[in-house]
């Protein structure tokens, strides 16, 4: 089993909603970490899992598209808490419908909002 990932940083802000979490529903801002992690059982005829250039533009598009900006005002999260587990997940399929990459079995998408709090959501590709 092969696996390649790719991390990337950035700045995004969000408020939790729907309970009492104190500060966490304040507006606030996270310094989030995130890695995709890919996994085949083959390498494609390049001897690549996935090509990494892909992998950094697609990355980069979808940081650029959360960075400096509130997850509540944004369209991913419209009806839903920008918790973090939401926000693997959504991360995860935008990141499987962009690669045009067969041979991955699965896409596993972790993020951190802080040095020692994450979570993760990994995709099974049929």
């Amino acid at each position: 089993m092969y696996e390649l990932a790719v991390q990337r940083d950035f700045v995004a802000q969000h408020f939790l909603v729907g309970g009492d979490w104190g500060p966490e529903n304040e507006w606030h801002s996270h310094h989030y970490r995130v890695e995709v992690c890919f996994t085949a059982d083959e390498l494609d005829q390049h001897g690549y899992l996935v090509d990494i250039v892909d992998v950094e533009q697609n990355l980069d598009e979808m940081v650029a598209g959360y960075k400096d900006k509130t997850l509540n005002d944004l369209p991913d999260f419209d009806g839903l808490n920008p918790s973090i587990e939401h926000f693997c997940r959504i991360f995860c399929v935008g990141m499987d419908e962009r690669l045009d990459a067969p041979n991955i079995t699965t896409i596993k998408v972790t993020i951190w909002e802080n040095d020692i709090a994450w979570a993760a959501y990994r995709l099974e590709r049929d």
